[in-house]
């Protein structure tokens, strides 16, 4: 093929390249910008060629050395023979190309001269060993594959050294970036092609599948490499000759099932339009800028401003209320201003210590969130954040009170006058006190004292460097921090609640009772949190739970299925707590429900990540026998059956609690974000979903009467996208029977399932190359994904979250979508500034929702 190629510099203008060969043509419609190229449209050609025309949108800036790649692939296509066995129209080269990509997308635009630099900084006596040729050409993590690699590639050439020179280098890189569909198949094949006969051997592919296993970190596929291998050799060598040849492999791959492991949208139009609209707009008034994001802000964030806005107010009335009142005492002409701060610093302290109580109300929270509309004004999703900002302004009334009397106040008395005193005999008697200790050693200095220290003990092991053990500290101190530490130490609060009542009694200038006023800010608050743990110590009395099931999962995780205590009712996407006594009869731990509503069981999944956790974990592994072969964890217990079942831990549970994700019923679509653990919540959702699939799957069959039905809220939700990351192959396994569920009875499609594993390189790139081969191959044979387990295909590294809303935006225009997500806090930015973007410049409108996690 050949032709001028016709590129304007203008700014959004769309021209087409044609290339012209024995009267076949290929037009290429491209959209040319300043910040972008998109393609528009593709005639003629065959799969491969609109593959390779795609790649013009993904590199904007090297535009004209994208375009002459291309060119000069098509005309490679076109005068290439040599595998004219296989019809390369089949929809599987387009796969193909992408599992053949030798090359990661970090060093693929790195560029000659980068890789130069690194070999002149790297190279012995002008030669490069091959222990360093993973990090010259960028595969740092990779080493022993680098290594096969550069054994390949060096075979091919005759090169029997164990270095190379500059010049071999420039050959064995640009056979590395050579996109071409042979060139990339011709060195998987001499990778695999050990004696290089041209024939690969059962054995060498055994070793290569083991090799990618473990660059990838999937043990357990390199536990089967000779299984897999097996399966490799039964479908390209059906002759039984022992070996396979290079035609072989291009057939798997050509063959191999072409659903692609990223997400595709439906119109690739709509997809450009949209994205060409999501493009942030830039104000150049930094006014107007200013004015936006505060008025984003505010939409955002008004729950939270008024909230905190009316607290601010409350608190200054009262600091202000009490600085006029004692302003206009006899004590302000000896204390001065250091007594009215004092006073209006402990009027402001008397309210939060009430208030600070009402956020851990997690009953009364519950009752409110679900039985009443307050939800819609009052973020209760944000209690414990709330909780924390009360602390803070506890702290910093605590801080102006006690240094406002002890270095100011006290002071000042000691050295007034006999005049100045006078007034002051009512409230600190006849005899002027002496010295600084007569404060310290009374019921109101001790009191003081003692609940500063208290606070302080508090306040600092509940931070997270020192409740999550991330210090490091010496092993005897190690043991003060910790979340035993934080626990015990909160529970001081009971103690500092006795000494803060006394401490408001014994007043040096208030004598009537009706002016001692902490115990009426308190009186309330500490009966309603009195009455919660009542209630808490009394229903997890009769909600002693039976075992049912135990097993302990790749990844320390401990699950427990416990029998349904009576009258036990629950939504998806709470939590309860869970006490163990045989670890410590006082703690209490939260826990996202995993069973679904209509489950005849209760589980929940632990990590054992902390030290009461860890002890959980040793209790029942004591208590429980080993997993025989075809029983998934490593423990397991079943009460129902047998007799000599050593006697279980006994656990109470108590709930279940509100929590963000119970509100997805609201919603008809919602998508699900899970990272590692955090996914708990997320499959209690998807098993209620799919429960609802089969009852109304039974209604229309006639099975079920339509009257008999839940007498539960209606459940709107009718479409469910489930994305789940970890970086462990062995985590599928605690989800593995929900996940078979849905694959099972979805046949509609209401639930999408999207699982990656984060420990295999992303699909294109040489390490995981064979795993996708082998992952389509054995997909299609047995219907189960290799490195899951289960029949949910995997795909591989990280999601492209804005792909992913994207893809849910174009599916649901004019949707109110409910973005629901656990996991570590570090993706909660992400998601939520994606969630406000595509709310604001499409119809779809997504409401994110975190899991205090």
């Amino acid at each position: 093929m050949s032709g001028p190629l016709v590129v304007s510099n203008k700014k959004s203008t769309k021209k087409s390249a044609r290339f012209k060969d024995d009267q076949d043509f290929v037009e290429i419609t491209l959209d040319v910008r300043d910040d972008g190229v998109s393609l528009q449209n593709i005639k003629g050609g065959d799969p491969e060629t609109a593959l390779l025309a795609t790649r013009l949108e993904k590199r904007p800036s090297s535009l004209s050395l994208r375009l002459r790649q291309v060119s000069q692939e098509l005309k490679r296509m076109t005068s290439s023979k040599k595998f004219d066995r296989v019809d390369r129209t089949k929809s599987g080269a387009a796969r193909a190309l992408r599992g053949l990509k030798f090359i990661t997308k970090n060093v693929g635009t790195e560029g000659w001269s980068q890789v130069e630099k690194r070999f002149d900084e790297l190279a012995v006596e002008s030669k490069l060993p091959k222990t360093r040729f993973s990090l010259c050409i960028g595969m740092h993590e990779s080493k022993e594959f680098a290594g096969e690699l550069f054994d390949a590639l060096s075979r091919r050439r005759g090169i029997t050294s164990g270095s190379i020179t500059k010049d071999e280098l420039r050959e064995f890189w640009e056979q590395i970036t050579d996109q071409s569909f042979d060139s990339r198949l011709q060195t998987f094949f001499d990778m695999v092609d050990k004696n290089a006969d041209g024939r690969i051997a059962e054995e060498e592919v055994k070793e290569i599948i083991a090799l990618s296993a473990s660059a990838n970190k999937l043990s357990k596929i390199q536990e089967r490499a000779e299984e897999y291998a097996a399966l490799i050799m039964e479908e390209l060598d059906p002759d039984n000759l022992g070996y396979i040849e290079i035609y072989n492999l291009e057939m798997l791959l050509l063959q191999a099932p072409a659903q692609s492991t990223h997400i595709t949208t439906d119109s690739r139009i709509m997809s450009q339009m949209l994205s060409q609209k999501l493009v942030p707009t830039k104000e150049h008034n930094p006014i107007k800028r200013g004015l936006r994001a505060l008025a984003y802000f505010v939409e955002d964030n008004w729950k939270r401003i008024w909230i905190i806005a009316l607290w601010l107010a409350i608190c200054a009335a009262l600091f202000t209320w009490k600085f006029i009142e004692y302003k206009h005492r006899a004590v302000f002409h000896v204390m001065g201003y250091c007594v009215t701060s004092a006073k209006g610093a402990a009027e402001t302290l008397k309210f939060n210590m009430a208030l600070i109580l009402l956020p851990v109300c997690r009953n009364t929270i519950t009752w409110l969130r679900s039985k009443t509309k307050l939800g819609m004004a009052v973020p209760f999703d944000d209690n414990i954040n709330f909780h924390k900002v009360i602390a803070f302004g506890i702290a910093i009334g605590v801080g102006i009170h006690a240094i406002a009397h002890l270095t100011c106040d006290f002071p000042r008395l000691l050295h007034a006058t006999d005049e100045e005193y006078e007034p002051m005999k009512p409230f600190f008697g006849e005899e002027r006190p002496n010295n600084y200790w007569w404060f310290v050693k009374g019921t109101e200095g001790w009191t003081g004292i003692t609940i500063v220290v208290l606070m302080a003990i508090a306040y600092t092991l509940a931070q997270p460097w020192f409740r999550r053990g991330r210090l490091n500290l010496p092993k005897p101190l190690k043991k003060l921090t910790g979340f035993n530490a934080f626990w015990y130490s909160h529970h001081l609060f009971v103690i500092v609640y006795g000494l803060f009542i006394v401490h408001g009694y014994y007043l040096y200038l208030s004598k009537k009772w009706y002016k001692k006023t902490t115990w009426m800010y308190l009186a309330i608050p500490m009966i309603l949190y009195a009455c919660e743990r009542l209630l808490r110590a009394f229903r997890s009395g009769y909600k002693s739970v039976k075992i049912l099931k135990v097993a302990v999962y790749p990844g320390n995780v401990l699950a427990l299925h416990m029998s349904k205590p009576q009258g036990f009712k629950y939504s998806s996407g709470q939590y309860i707590f869970v006490n163990c006594s045989d670890v410590s009869p006082f703690q209490w731990h939260p826990f996202s429900i995993t069973s679904a509503p209509g489950d005849d069981y209760v589980s929940v999944h632990i990590r054992t990540l902390g030290d009461w956790t860890s002890q959980l974990k040793a209790v029942f592994a004591r208590a429980c026998q080993p997993a025989s072969g075809d029983q998934s964890g490593l423990l397991r217990a079943d009460m129902l059956q047998g007799n000599n079942i050593p006697r279980m831990p006994n656990i109470l549970i108590d709930g279940p609690y509100g929590a963000p994700a119970q509100d997805y019923k609201n919603y008809e679509v919602i998508l699900l974000v899970g990272l590692g653990i955090g996914a708990t919540p997320l499959i209690s959702i998807l098993k209620d979903v799919l429960n609802n699939m089969k009852q109304q799957k039974d209604i229309e069959e006639g099975m079920v009467e339509s009257g008999v039905k839940n007498k539960r809220k209606p459940f709107a939700t009718n479409r469910a996208y489930f994305y789940w990351v970890t970086r462990e192959q062995g985590s599928f396994e605690w989800f593995k029977g929900v996940m078979d569920d849905v694959a099972e009875y979805d046949k509609d499609g209401i639930i999408e399932l999207h699982n990656y594993c984060t420990s295999v390189y992303e699909e294109g790139d040489a390490r995981s190359a064979l795993i996708t081969m082998l992952q389509s191959l054995h997909h299609a044979k047995s219907g189960v994904d290799i490195v899951s387990g289960t029949r949910v295909k995997t795909h591989f590294a990280r999601p492209n979250w804005r792909s992913v809303f994207k893809h849910t935006a174009l599916k649901h225009p004019g949707k109110r979508v409910g973005v629901f997500y656990c996991g570590a806090h570090a993706l909660v930015g992400e998601l939520k500034r994606l969630s406000l973007d595509f709310s604001r410049k499409t119809n779809t409108k997504f409401d994110f929702h975190k899991e205090n996690f």
